[in-house]
């Protein structure tokens, strides 16, 4: 082949130099070829300019030879120079061969492609543009190159490359994107560093908008904020913070939904850095957002809910996922109780509302009237998204799956396992419909986290129960209410819950989280849960002796303490564990007796005067006779001194145990408390208390010699003479009837006035009582 022929418009002289193995000659060469094509801009001969690019691309720089190549590639950019602004009509054939080179095995190689397509870059400017992703492309694999003369290459062609980006107004984002999103997920650093720093330059232009794009690339940026470097974390935590800071000023143009689950999938991430910036973004979605992110809530809750536990090692992400909660718990309202139809049927009336409206203010040229609308300016960005992309439903089934699953992990933290029972409490407060469909698959756990062994999870716990046995929701159509004697058992009569008696009432009966359930009736639950929970402590005996106490007096402060103590004597009376019924009977004796959220109880029991509470004690003491010294102590309480001295007949008959003794030992010192102040005060009336005293002989008797022995001895030695007490009213009499001044002294009235003082005395403290145990059922619902 000739070779003059064959590479014309080429000289043999400039084809020998561009063969040669060193750069002088085929830098003349190169200068050679500026020099034709310049002549053949000149004589405006796009052939022969086409068929040199064409022989310097395929002779040459896709030449099997590494010195033709090189020749090749310092040809074409001769060529770029020489074009110069027309460079970019032949921009495609000249580009195309230099990318090729930029996976040659050699390295100077690689390195004249770099320099090569410099100089063509440098010519052309803007009119690379339509080129872009591939010029890109060939860069991102030169940026991770192992030689460092090829890398220092690729960054001045990468910052040339920018700097055209920058100043154009041409650049083809939608284009680009795809690309951006398959090399974001490069593992090299150097690649990573040059991705984000053209996220960077692009993200600063003003003409360019990544922030629509940002779901493409969120979780790559993520990805590489995990990386080993320090210098590329900090540049991704740039990124991303100017990210962040364009969604909170243009909030209306953000798509949300798109990104909220690749934050929920980092939000659980290991790496401490990832996890608190996707949660620190979570936060301002959920606050920027509003109700957009609801139907997200159970991926959110998934991650969120495990790190209120963290310790103050990550203490950072704990207290940013709790401020997550707080602001997702407030998103829910009673809105999300209606059924889907009710929504739609609102949505649809609204929407109908506004067409009208919107027809009211269209003048008549078909324009619309915008001059006395005062009410647009002021309209939520918000409003207007939530309006275009329709009703936002609330996933209830997968956020009590995600509430469940977290109650049943025993490894879980008590801050999580608090966090779950206030999202119960709440959902049950604001759907409460919705969620007793899921009542029957929660109530088991919810009973076996009373055994808890924090406090405050165990109230939480409670507040949840007392709420679904109280709840309206959970009383079912063809239910009667449950102080109707036909659904309870004989003797049986379950009170309606009265403000002041331990619960707070509404008379609208719409409840807001911070306050304590009160219902009319008591529903289907709530015997159910009496049922349940004297279930559990009969077979976690440790549960009754460490928290029953607790247990019980807390739900006499959430539900009524009256119907608390009637359905629980129910179940009792018809309890075939003999032994468990006594204790049972002396731990709700000794609540009764000694805890100050039973004081009206006590004082209804004291006399009674009223129907009421005549059919409470009689439904107590049946009850109350699975243990001889607590039926005692309820007549005391009662003040039926006759009938306690004929029980204490009967102990004769009884086994008298150590545990037994140790019984009556505790009712004699529950007789020197101020709860049986009134009693004691009885024994200066001998006369009309022959019961009492008898009574108080009959457990001096029982009694072994002991300091409980003394101390009853003692007590009963002051009782006075009945000959004293029989001559003082004598005395009494006989003063009355003298002429003296004392005759103008009314002594009754002075004792009414008094009484009448001490009962406003009493008064005063049980609305100090009251409102403590309001206050105390506000903190802990908070």
């Amino acid at each position: 082949m000739n070779a003059e022929k064959d590479f014309l418009p080429l000289t043999p002289n400039i084809v020998r130099a561009l063969n040669d193995k060193l750069y002088e000659k085929r830098k003349v060469a190169a200068l050679e070829i500026e020099k034709l094509v310049r002549e053949f801009v000149a004589q405006n001969n796009a052939v022969q300019i086409k068929h040199v690019i064409q022989i310097l691309s395929q002779e040459f720089a896709l030449s099997q030879h590494p010195h033709s190549r090189k020749g090749g590639l310092i040809g074409l950019a001769a060529c770029s120079i020489a074009l110069g602004k027309d460079s970019g009509l032949y921009l495609k054939e000249l580009i195309e061969p230099v990318l090729t080179c930029f996976n040659d095995a050699d390295s100077r190689l690689r390195y004249y492609a770099c320099e090569a397509l410099y100089n063509i870059v440098k010519v052309a400017r803007g009119s690379v543009l339509p080129h872009f992703n591939v010029l890109f492309d060939g860069l991102s694999k030169l940026a991770a190159d192992p030689d460092p003369n090829v890398k220092s290459g690729s960054e001045l062609l990468d910052r040339l490359l920018k700097d055209i980006v920058t100043e154009s107004n041409k650049f083809d984002l939608v284009g680009f994107v795809p690309l951006l999103r398959e090399r974001i997920y490069s593992n090299n650093q150097y690649a990573r560093q040059f991705i984000i720093s053209w996220i960077l330059v692009l993200e600063s232009v003003p003409d360019i908008n990544l922030l629509d794009y940002l779901p493409e690339i969120l979780d790559g940026l993520f990805q590489i904020l995990g990386d080993n470097s320090k210098e590329i974390r900090k540049m991704c935590e740039v990124a991303l913070g100017e990210f962040l800071k364009e969604i909170k000023k243009n909030p209306s143009s953000v798509k949300f939904a798109e990104m909220a689950n690749i934050l929920v999938i980092h939000c659980q991430g290991s790496d401490d850095l990832i996890q608190l910036t996707a949660m620190s973004w979570m936060r301002e979605f959920i606050q920027l957002a509003g109700r957009v992110m609801l139907p997200y809530s159970s991926g959110i809750l998934t991650a969120v809910l495990p790190c209120l536990s963290y310790d103050d090692r990550k203490k950072s992400i704990k207290e940013v996922a709790n401020v997550c909660n707080q602001s997702l718990m407030k998103l829910v309202t009673p809105e999300d109780d209606e059924t889907d139809e009710v929504r739609l049927f609102g949505l649809q009336h609204e929407s109908n509302t506004d067409e009208t409206n919107t027809n009211k203010n269209t003048d008549p040229d078909g324009q619309l009237n915008t001059t006395n609308d005062t009410s647009f300016g002021n309209m939520s960005v918000f409003a207007q998204v939530g309006a275009e992309r329709g009703p936002v439903t609330l996933n209830l089934d997968g956020i009590v799956q995600v509430l469940d699953r977290h109650l049943h992990d025993s490894a879980i933290g008590m801050m999580t396992r608090i966090a779950v029972l206030k999202w119960l409490y709440h959902l049950y407060i604001k759907t409460p419909r919705k969620l007793f469909r899921h009542t029957d698959s929660l109530f088991p756990i919810l009973l076996r986290t009373l055994s808890d062994e924090s406090d405050e999870v165990i109230l939480k716990d409670l507040e949840v129960l007392a709420e679904i046995a109280s709840s309206p929701a959970g009383q079912t159509e063809d239910q009667l209410p449950c102080d109707s004697p036909d659904t309870r058992p004989k003797h049986s009569e379950l009170q309606v819950p009265a403000p002041g008696k331990g619960a707070q009432s509404s008379p609208t009966g719409a409840k807001g989280i911070e306050y304590s359930p009160s219902t009319p009736t008591m529903n289907s639950y709530f015997y159910k849960f009496m049922i349940n929970l004297l279930k559990r402590f009969s077979s976690e005996r440790k549960l009754l002796e460490t928290r029953g106490a607790f247990v019980i007096r807390q739900l006499c402060l959430l539900l009524n303490a009256e119907n608390i103590f009637h359905s629980m004597a129910d179940i009792l009376l018809q309890e075939e564990d003999l032994k468990f019924a006594s204790i049972m009977v002396q731990t709700l004796n000794t609540i009764l007796l000694t805890s100050s959220e039973l004081f009206q109880l006590r004082n209804q029991l004291k006399d009674l005067k009223t129907p009421e509470s005549r059919n409470l004690f009689c439904c107590l003491y049946r009850s109350w006779c699975h243990n001889p010294v607590a039926t005692v102590s309820l007549c005391f309480l009662t003040q039926n001194y006759k009938h306690a001295y004929d029980l204490i007949q009967k102990f004769g008959d009884l086994e008298v145990t150590v545990d037994f003794l140790t019984e009556v030992d505790k009712l004699v010192q529950l007789i020197e408390c101020p709860i049986f102040t009134y009693l004691r005060l009885q024994l200066l009336d001998v006369e009309n208390n022959p019961y009492l005293i008898k009574a108080l002989y009959g457990l001096l008797m029982l009694l072994p010699q002991s300091s409980a022995f003394q101390l009853l001895s003692h007590r009963l030695q002051c009782v006075p003479h009945p000959d004293l007490m029989r001559s003082t009213h004598t005395a009494d009499g006989d003063a009355n009837s003298k002429p003296s001044d004392s005759l103008n002294v009314d002594y009754l009235e002075l004792l009414q006035h008094f009484e009448n003082v001490q009962n406003k005395h009493l008064e005063v403290r049980h609305q100090r009582i009251g409102r403590g145990e309001h206050l105390d059922k506000k903190l802990g619902c908070l």
